[in-house]
Parts: structure tokens; sequence; C-alpha cells
């Protein structure tokens, strides 16, 4: 069954004082592509978040967010007091040296670099927290996967009343298909009768060799019983790629140009503007098939 690049998940969980959210969306990509945005202290792990991903989706732009909110005091950055000192007495000299009031805005300083500094990383509380980060990530990823297979299947639904057009299309050029050359002979028949007419005792009969063998080489050269037996074959790869377990989705977009390129054959061979009319269809149809597989994973 056929998978959709496009989807979303989230999971989150609360332990020890500590919460942790994880949102993945996916959209559609020739190839996998993770996105990862984790808190500085995980960043280490990002690897490991982008492997894990690849483990569970073959292909698409993945854009990956954990958020961890801790609310135990042991986590509050540290404020380096020797720094922030030294400021505010370069700042009062500065305002000495101009003859100017000061005031100090000490949220504002927070912000100046170096001033808040991490607490120190415990290793071995920090391998734990990421354990618990991965169940969540399992937790979101599933909801992504489920989401996924949902829009499969109403993508499979599309793309299969697109083949259904397809072969309803073909099936009346292969019933117009036989009717090109004696129609090419009528007119041919007629065009020579109007020629001969103005001739005296002018007939057809001694010329019928020549016009047999000119109606054959524009049936051959009209011939596409090839053409409509390969774009069967291509309809019936493509339903069972759309059934197959792993991923199709480029085998599906190769199918879909070899469906063009017989359907453009068949426009330019068959001399027959009913035929033309079809093909036209058919391509209308193949175009749709082509959007709607390039969200296939």
């Amino acid at each position: 069954m056929i998978h959709s690049m496009t989807g979303f998940g989230e999971g989150r969980t609360t332990d020890g004082g500590v919460t942790y959210r994880v949102e993945i969306r996916s959209v559609n990509n020739r190839y996998f592509k993770a996105s990862i945005k984790v808190p500085e202290s995980f960043q280490r792990f990002e690897a490991e978040i982008d492997r894990l991903l690849r483990e569970r989706m073959g292909r698409g732009s993945v854009m990956f967010s954990l958020r961890v909110r801790d609310e135990n005091p042991a986590s509050a950055y540290e404020i380096n007091e020797p720094l922030v000192k030294e400021y505010v007495r370069r700042l009062k000299d500065i305002s000495a040296d101009y003859g100017t009031g000061i005031t100090v805005d000490m949220v504002t300083l927070l912000n100046v670099p170096g001033v808040l500094l991490p607490p120190n990383i415990d290793e071995g509380r920090l391998a734990a927290q990421f354990e618990i980060v991965k169940g969540v990530m399992n937790a979101a990823v599933e909801q992504l996967l489920t989401m996924r297979a949902k829009e499969g299947e109403s993508i499979l639904r599309d793309l299969q009343a697109h083949c259904e057009e397809i072969r309803g299309k073909v099936a009346d050029i292969a019933k117009l298909a036989p009717t090109v050359a004696d129609d090419y002979r009528k007119r041919l028949t007629s065009r020579l009768g109007q020629l001969m007419g103005g001739v005296e005792g002018g007939s057809l009969a001694p010329h019928e060799d020549a016009i047999a063998r000119e109606v054959a080489l524009y049936a051959e050269r009209c011939d596409i019983s090839e053409e409509i037996s390969r774009i069967h074959s291509h309809l019936e790869q493509f339903d069972a790629l759309c059934a197959a377990p792993e991923e199709t989705g480029r085998k599906l977009d190769f199918l879909t140009q070899e469906l063009l390129r017989e359907a453009n054959t068949i426009g330019s061979k068959a001399n027959n503007v009913e035929i033309g009319q079809a093909t036209v269809a058919i391509k209308a149809a193949i175009d749709r098939i082509k959007e709607q597989v390039q969200n296939v994973e």
C-alpha cells in the first residue's frame, strides 16, 4: 500500500519535573532530508535522531522539533556575577566621564553574552533524558506514519480512478485503430477518382495494386498496437507497485513518464481526429497522476 510523504505527529510526557514535547512534520521530497531542532544540551544526539527517523521513513523532508521544559531548581542557569559587576563598574565609569546619570537594567544585562552560564551537564542524567525523548519521538513518528498511510489511501483511490480513465480511453482507441487504414483507402480512392474523372476512359482498376501498396505502407506507419500493449503493461505494473509493501514513489514516477511517452507516440502516429481527442484525455489523466505521484513515498 502506498504512503503519502505528508504528515504530522506529536508526542509529549512529563517525568521528574521535566516536560518533553516532540513535533514531527513531513512533506514531499525526492530524497530523505531531516531538519532537526533540539535544545543545546541535546545537540549531541542529532545524528542518532536522524538515524532513527531514516529507519522509519524512506524519503521526504522531515522537520523534527524537541522542546524540553525543566522546572527543577538544579536546571537554572548560573549568573556570572564577576562579569556582571565588571559591566556595571565600566558603565558607571563611562557615566562619570560624561557627567550623566545611569540606570542599569539588570534584565537587559542578562542578555549580554557570557552573563548566563548553563548548568553543568550530568552525563548520566542527560542519557536517561534522551531515552525518554526516544519514547516520545516514537509516539510522534507512529502518529505521523498513521497520517501518511491515511493520506496514501486517498492518493491511491485517486490514482486508480485516473488509471481506469486511461484504460477506458485506450479501449476506445483500440476500437478505432483498425478503421484508420480503411478511412485512408476511402480518402485516397475518392481523391484519385476525382482526378481520373477528368481523363477520358479514366478508371482506377489498373491502379488497384498501387493503391493497396500505399494503404499497406500507411497502415504500417500508423500501427499503434505495440503502444497500446505497452500502456496496458505499464498500467498493470502501476497497480502492482501501488499494492507493494516497499517504497514505490520513484518507480511510479518512472512509469508515469513511460505512459506519457507511449501516449505521445500514439498521438503522432494515429492520423485520426477521434484517436487524437482520446490521446489528449489520456495525457491529461497522466499529468494528474504525475502530480499525485510526487507525494508518494
